[in-house]
């Protein structure tokens, strides 16, 4: 439950290709609140150190860049979401499977995690946050109002994003998907800080075989209930 006087947040976390970003997008959309897309932080501060030739492994010289990014997180006029890095917009290539794996890297460096901390609660404004992550209701908001851990199966997982890259015209291999998502989970499950695993109360939600549209219904009533229960 969130803290007298602090604005809601709703904290949904999960693995890899797990429909956390499209979630969290719909939700914050349909109630008006702030979003944080957690992993984007992590993609710029991976992308942001590749292109200074920092290795991903250099826990100080990557915790340094993470204090100084120069980000901003904007709307264009069509309503999509802009990130800018460095006066650049880098949104694109953020999604890309090779900044997926520099995040990966770097968020599994205790020195980053902190130095992103302050960033990310800065993010809790009224009327309310929706925040993206993987470690949203375990390390960053402790206290969110509701946390749901999202999951679903690895091969689910694979094929969302095969999807996704054929429809973009990407030539992919699915079996390669598979074994870059697994190899993913395993390291965000077994990272010394932060951990990815469902807070112990979280409300775990596996959309293996539900559409978009219901997995946003479920998450919405139970927002609901729980800001009524305030």
């Amino acid at each position: 439950m969130a803290g007298r006087g602090l604005p809601p947040v709703l904290a949904i976390d999960g693995p890899s290709g797990s429909g956390k970003g499209t979630i969290a997008r719909r939700v914050a959309q349909a109630l008006g609140w702030h979003l944080l897309d957690s992993g984007a932080l992590y993609r710029l501060v991976g992308l942001a150190g590749a292109r200074r030739g920092i290795d991903p492994g250099a826990a100080a010289e990557l915790a340094v860049l993470a204090r100084e990014l120069d980000i901003r997180f904007e709307v264009d006029p069509e309503g999509s979401e802009r990130i800018v890095l460095d006066g650049e917009e880098v949104g694109p290539e953020l999604r890309s499977e090779e900044c997926g794996r520099l995040a990966s890297a770097v968020a599994a460096l205790p020195a980053v995690r902190e130095a992103l901390l302050g960033l990310q609660r800065g993010f809790r404004e009224a009327p309310g946050l929706v925040a993206d992550g993987r470690d949203m209701g375990t390390h960053v908001f402790p206290d969110a109002t509701l946390k749901v851990f999202l999951t679903a199966t690895v091969e689910e997982r694979a094929n969302r994003r095969y999807k996704q890259l054929k429809d973009k015209g990407i030539d992919v291999s699915l079996a390669a998907l598979s074994r870059d998502i697994a190899a993913r989970d395993k390291r965000d499950t077994e990272r010394s800080v932060a951990p990815l695993e469902p807070a112990d109360d979280a409300r775990v939600l596996d959309s293996s075989h539900l559409t978009i549209d219901e997995v946003t219904r479920i998450v919405l009533d139970w927002v609901s209930e729980t800001v009524a229960d305030r």
